[in-house]
């Protein structure tokens, strides 16, 4: 797995009530993929239109519909339940997430 790559994840709630199998984007830095855990944000259909989103076509990373990325929501995980590799972004879109990326933190 690498920065860029589009994966299913079981993703947990924020109220930790359950969870749900959903798409996720890698966003560490490749210089980091020997460790156990990597950093994760969510792929979703649900569009609010804010600068932290980036909109991937179904051509994109193995996903099926329209989506974005929302990056304003990070989660740092273990790699372990990451239960398939979808595909992955091209380097435009990579680089219209690290511009979202910035933006969500405030660099």
């Amino acid at each position: 797995m690498k920065r860029g790559d589009v994966v299913l994840f079981d993703f947990p709630f924020s109220d930790r009530t359950g969870s749900k199998l959903r798409p996720a984007l890698i966003v560490l830095a490749d210089q980091f993929v020997n460790l156990d855990d990597t950093i994760l944000v969510p792929i979703t259909r649900v569009r609010r239109g804010t600068a932290t989103e980036v909109n991937i076509e179904p051509s994109e990373g193995g996903i099926r519909h329209r989506s974005v990325a929302d990056c304003k929501i990070l989660l740092t995980a273990d790699k372990k339940f990451i239960k398939a590799t979808l595909g992955s972004l091209p380097g435009p879109t990579m680089q219209q997430v690290d511009v979202a990326l910035r933006t969500a933190l405030g660099i």
